[in-house]
């Protein structure tokens, strides 16, 4: 099972200054804990901030025995310049073959990882058409936040995962429904809330079992 967090630091208390330190503190926690990716979700920042706290959050992520790989929210220009592993492309930004072709033309050594937001079977055909590494399928349940929102349910999730790409299921994913969701076919699962709000190791280990 593939775990990835997507952050959110306004979700911790404080002033930005705490939560940005509490969320570098998380991206370590996940990072130790087994996390396979990290979607550093921070829309709102100006460029010069994000590029620092990528190049913090990097720093959290880089130890000898760690897998997990770094992936910046849409800004492909942080990502290349910060030397994250690659990129999140929310839906209707650019095509992943226009970002690898960036990257090329950057001289840029190694391939970026590129995950997709998708919210049908026809945009995750269109991810993989178009060369994405993942679909990042959503919403797959309801969200307390976000209740106008029309869940997909199992059904649609299983109808996704029959596309040709890794899919990692979305939305309302708790520790309790995840195996229905690898059941459905995901590779995975990414979540905010059952990362940044619960001790990362224990549910890694959890999920994984």
């Amino acid at each position: 099972m593939l775990l990835l967090y997507i952050t959110d630091r306004k979700q911790f208390p404080g002033d930005e200054t705490a939560r940005q330190h509490a969320l570098l503190a998380k991206i370590t926690e996940a990072t130790r804990g087994g996390v396979d990716f990290i979607q550093l979700r921070e829309k709102d920042l100006p460029t010069r901030e994000l590029e620092t706290l990528t190049r913090a959050a990097l720093l959290g992520t880089e130890n000898r025995e760690s897998t997990t790989r770094l992936l910046i929210n849409s800004r492909n220009d942080v990502a290349l310049a910060c030397g994250a592993a690659g990129v999140h492309l929310p839906t209707n930004d650019l095509s992943p073959l226009a970002v690898r072709e960036i990257w090329a033309k950057a001289g840029h050594a190694t391939r970026p990882l590129i995950t997709v937001s998708c919210h049908s079977a026809d945009e995750v055909a269109r991810a993989a058409s178009e060369q994405a590494d993942f679909a990042i399928f959503a919403p797959v349940f309801e969200k307390k936040d976000a209740p106008r929102a029309s869940p997909a349910g199992l059904n649609g999730l299983r109808e996704a995962c029959r596309q040709k790409i890794p899919v990692l299921a979305l939305g309302g994913v708790t520790l309790e429904n995840a195996r229905a969701c690898v059941d459905a076919g995901a590779a995975g699962i990414a979540a905010i809330r059952l990362f940044q709000e619960n001790d990362i190791a224990e549910s890694v280990r959890r999920l994984k079992a």
